[in-house]
Order: structure tokens, then C-alpha cells, then sequence
């Protein structure tokens, strides 16, 4: 139980809904910032503004899996106020207060840093990454279906990353009957996507890897769909890329040659929130009793 302790939860999409659900059953006391437009009634919850909290009180502060932006911006789809979180709300703070995140950048390490608290990333976390790729996957196919004009079956699909997503994208579209290929930049990963009986290549061979492709769906948070790589596609091709911000496609050149390419990054929060939200939910769970 976690009864006594004050989380406040800033921000989000309707994941923190299930975290909030699941933070009330365990008898926390909860501050929502952010969620005056939601109209659902949590036990032991309270809405407040960024300057109404109670900071000395704080034992957990929660933000959305995005973090927040450089401009120290937190996001929410509850609310159309601005919210901001601050080094100097951080140091009011309790010593034994933890930040978590999904993500981070320079702006909110430097916030953490200044108040000397802890920051937990999420998405660092491979039980919480490797669960969440399930809906990033089943994400990537609704868009595949939504946006291609041909059936993932046959289509030939390259995936560029085999980390704990690009491995679960790759064998649910191999499932679906594509003829999968899988970019990796070290020998290990490519004799992993050969004994998972997929294509292998290097990443330095992306431009003749891609000359071909109908669906390209990239998990590199780098820049590997340079305009020179994008010039050698097939103008069908579909670029999904579900990188972080600002992903790895160059989307100017692409609009430019008039391919489609998406930016996903978010998936699990739009094509199953309940589930992704749940999934957040039990790991802060054990973060916090333990």
C-alpha cells in the first residue's frame, strides 16, 4: 500500500489514467496537474495548478513517457493550460523525492541535477520497453493497413534497429507473411536476425538495402533516412518511423520527393492506452513499495 505517500502526476495522454486508477486502489494521495478537462472522480485525487501543489510535501512526481521539452514544457491532452516544471519546484521537494519519466532530455537532467534529486527513466527499463513494444507493433501494422496499397503479406517490409522494438515489429510482420529484412549495425544483431530465419543487413548498406522496399519501419533515434537514402527508395515506399523525437528521417526531403513518412513514437498511448497505461502502472507499483 502506499498509503501516506503524496505523487504528483503532471501531465500525459490517457495512460497516466490507469497509473492515477491504480495509485488511488493503493491508497496514495494523489495531485493531478493538468487534468482539468478530465471529468473522471479518483479516490484520494485532486486537481491542482503547477502553483498550488504542496511541494514539501511531494514524495513522487510523475510526468508523461515524453518527458518534457526543451523549453521545459509538459504535455497533456487533459488540459489547455501551459505546464512547466521547474529546478526551483524541484528543490522545495523533500530529498527523498523521485522524478520519473519515460524519457529525458538536457533540459530535464539539468532541472533534476539543479535540486539534486533522482531521476527514473522508464523506458530505460527493458521489462517496461519489451512489454510496450507488443502495442508499438500492432500500431505499426494499423498503420501499414491504413496507409499501403498493397497487403502486408508479401509486401517486402525492412525494419532498421534490433532493439527491444525493431525485434518485435520484425517477427509480427514476419508472422503476417512479409518478406521481412532487419538493418543492424553490429555482427551480433545480424547473426540474430539470421537465426530468427530473416534477412540481414548493415546499416551502411541501408541505400542498396532500401531499393526495393514497399515498408520501411526505423527504431534508430539517429539519422539514418538521410535524403540521400530516401533518394534511392521507390517513391511508394511508407516510412513508419517510430523513433523518438525528432526521429531518424529527414520527413523535409521526404514531403519533397512526395513520399509518405510518418513520426510514430508514441504509439502504445494511441492504439492501446489501457494496456500500456497498465503496464506502467504495475512497475511504479513495485518502484515505489520497494
Amino acid at each position: 500500500m502506499l498509503t501516506d505517500k503524496h505523487i504528483v502526476v503532471i501531465g500525459g495522454d490517457a495512460r497516466q489514467l490507469e497509473i492515477i486508477r491504480k495509485l488511488s486502489t493503493l491508497d496514495a494521495k494523489i495531485t493531478l496537474v493538468g487534468f482539468d478537462q478530465l471529468n473522471d472522480g479518483f479516490i484520494g485525487a485532486s486537481k491542482q495548478t503547477m502553483n498550488e501543489v504542496d511541494w514539501s510535501t511531494v514524495d513522487a512526481i510523475f510526468l508523461p513517457i515524453s518527458g518534457m521539452s526543451m523549453e521545459g514544457k509538459v504535455d497533456t491532452i487533459f488540459s489547455d493550460e501551459t505546464i512547466e516544471l521547474t529546478g526551483e519546484q524541484l528543490k522545495e521537494t523533500p530529498d527523498h523525492c523521485v522524478v520519473y519519466s519515460g524519457i529525458t532530455n538536457s533540459r530535464l537532467d539539468s532541472c533534476v541535477n539543479e535540486a539534486n534529486r533522482k531521476l527514473v527513466l522508464l523506458m530505460d527499463r527493458d521489462d517496461i520497453a519489451i512489454y510496450n513494444s507488443i502495442p508499438t507493433a500492432e500500431g505499426a501494422v494499423m498503420m501499414a493497413i491504413q496507409h499501403m496499397e498493397i497487403t502486408i503479406h508479401g509486401a517486402e517490409v525492412a525494419v532498421l534497429g534490433l532493439g527491444r522494438v525493431g525485434m518485435t515489429v520484425a517477427r509480427t510482420f514476419d508472422a503476417l507473411g512479409a518478406n521481412v529484412s532487419v538493418g543492424a549495425r553490429e555482427s551480433r544483431d545480424i547473426a540474430r536476425i539470421t537465426e530468427m530465419g530473416l534477412k540481414p543487413f548493415y546499416i551502411e548498406d541501408i541505400r542498396t538495402a532500401l531499393r526495393t522496399v514497399d515498408l520501411c519501419i526505423n527504431t534508430i533515434p539517429a539519422p539514418v533516412l538521410t535524403a540521400n537514402v530516401l533518394a534511392e527508395m521507390p517513391l511508394h515506399a511508407f516510412i513508419i518511423d517510430l523513433a523518438s523525437k525528432p526521429g531518424g528521417t529527414d520527413f523535409r526531403y521526404a514531403e519533397k520527393r512526395g513520399m509518405k513518412a510518418l513520426l510514430a513514437p508514441g504509439l502504445p498511448g494511441i492504439v492501446a492506452p489501457k494496456t500500456a497505461g497498465q503496464i506502467l502502472a504495475d512497475v511504479l507499483t513495485v518502484l515505489l513499495e520497494g
